[in-house]
C-alpha cells in the first residue's frame, strides 16, 4: 500500500510513520505543515528510506492537497494532523477551529475528488482513517463520586466535549461520518486515550514533568491532581492504527486504550521515583511537586473500553504503564538535544490556558 499520513511529523504521526516504514513493506507520504509541534528530527531514522517521502502542506490548502493526491496516488489516508493541546485551545481556540474542522473538511473534499477518479476495485479498497480522541466523549464518573463499578467509554458513548479542542475534534468526527453516509467515502474513525512515549512535545504532562524535574523546576499539578486518565504507549497506538487502516471495517469506530487508569498525581510521582533511581540527587524529585489552579472545565476522568479492538482486530497493548513510562524517561534522558531543538524559539514550558 501507499499511505498518506497527515500530521506525520507530530508525536503520534511520527510513531505511525516509523512503524509503517520499519515493520511493513508499505510506502508513506508524510504530509505536515510543520507547526510548532511538527518536527522532522523525529523521523531521521526513516527519512532516507526509498519508501518514505515528505510534503510540507497545510491541510487547509486545497490546491496543494489536490497536487499531493495526483502526484502520489495513495491507497489510504491516515488523518492525524490536528491542533491537540487543551490548554492552547483555551488560550486561542481559532487555530483549533481552522485546522481541526476546516482542515478536516478540506481534506475530505480533496480525498473525495481523488477517490472518485479511481477504478471500482481501487475505490472499494481505499480507506480514509480519521484518528480522534476520547475527549470527544466528555468525562466519566470519578471513584470519589460513586461506589461500585465505574463506566468506560465505548464506541457508542454519546459525545459531550468540554473544551474548544475536544469540541473541534468532535466536529471533525461528525464530518468524517457524514462523508461516508452522504458520499460513500469509505471512512473509519478511531478514538484513543492519552498517549505518551518518545518524541512527545514538552507542553504535555509527562515530558514537561521529566524536563522540569531534571532542571530543578516546579512540577505543576492542576488542582488536587486527582484527574484520571487512561495512558496508552504511543508505539502500541501506532500498531493499533495500522491494524485499523489495513483490517478495520468501513463505517466502524474503534476505541483504543492502554488499560492504565492513573491519577495525574500518581503519574508525576512515578516519574519522580524513576528519576530518583536513574539520576539521583540530594533531594527526592517529588519535593519539586507544586499544586496550581486547575484548568477551566477540566474533565475528571477518561477511561476506554478496548474490547472491540481486542476481539475484532486481535490488538492488545504490549506495554504496561510501568514499562512504557520507564522507557519514556530513559528516552528523554538520552535525547536532550532533540528536547532543546523542539523548544527553541517556540515554547519554554510556560503555563498555557489560564
Amino acid at each position: 500500500m501507499k499511505i498518506l499520513v497527515t500530521g506525520g511529523a507530530g508525536f503520534i504521526g511520527s510513531a505511525v510513520v516509523r512503524h509503517i516504514i520499519n515493520n511493513t513493506n508499505d510506502s508513506v507520504i508524510n504530509l505536515d505543515k510543520l507547526t510548532y509541534a511538527g518536527n522532522l528530527e523525529s523521523l531521521v531514522s526513516v527519512d532516507s528510506n526509498e519508501r518514505y517521502s515528505f510534503e510540507q502542506v497545510d491541510i487547509c490548502n486545497r490546491a496543494e492537497l489536490d497536487r499531493v493526491f495526483n502526484t502520489h496516488k495513495p491507497d489510504a489516508v491516515m488523518h492525524l494532523a490536528a491542533e491537540s493541546h487543551v490548554d492552547r485551545s483555551i488560550t486561542g481556540p481559532a487555530d483549533f477551529i481552522q485546522t481541526n474542522i476546516v482542515g478536516t473538511y478540506t481534506l475530505l473534499e480533496a480525498t473525495r475528488a481523488y477517490w472518485n477518479t479511481l477504478a471500482d476495485d481501487a475505490k472499494k479498497a481505499f480507506r480514509f482513517h480519521h484518528i480522534s480522541t476520547d475527549e470527544v466523549y466528555g468525562d466519566l464518573p470519578h471513584p470519589d463520586e460513586q461506589d461500585g463499578p465505574l463506566p468506560l467509554f465505548t464506541e457508542t458513548t454519546s459525545y459531550a466535549p468540554s473544551s474548544p479542542y475536544s469540541a473541534s475534534k468532535a466536529s471533525s468526527d461528525h464530518l468524517v461520518r457524514a462523508w461516508l453516509r452522504t458520499y460513500g467515502l469509505p471512512t473509519i474513525v478511531t478514538n484513543c486515550s492519552n498517549n505518551y512515549g518518545p518524541y512527545h512535545f514538552p507542553e504535555k504532562l509527562i515530558p514537561l514533568v521529566i524536563l522540569n524535574a531534571l532542571e530543578g523546576k516546579a512540577l505543576p499539578i492542576y488542582g488536587k491532581g486527582d484527574q484520571i486518565r487512561d495512558w496508552l504507549y504511543v508505539e502500541d497506538h501506532a500498531r493499533a492504527l495500522y491494524k485499523v487502516v489495513t483490517q478495520g471495517q468501513v463505517g466502524e469506530t474503534y476505541n483504543i486504550g492502554g488499560h492504565n487508569e492513573k491519577q495525574n498525581l500518581e503519574v508525576v510521582q512515578t516519574i519522580c521515583n524513576i528519576l530518583d533511581a536513574l539520576v539521583p540527587k540530594d533531594k527526592p524529585y517529588a519535593e519539586q511537586i507544586t499544586y496550581v489552579t486547575d484548568r477551566p472545565g477540566h474533565d475528571r476522568r477518561y477511561a476506554i473500553d478496548s474490547t472491540k479492538m481486542s476481539q475484532e482486530l486481535n490488538w492488545q497493548p504490549q506495554e504496561t504503564f510501568e514499562t512504557g513510562l520507564r522507557q519514556t524517561v530513559e528516552w528523554y534522558l538520552a535525547n536532550q538535544t532533540w528536547c532543546q531543538h523542539v523548544q527553541d524559539g517556540s515554547y519554554q514550558r510556560e503555563r498555557l490556558g489560564i
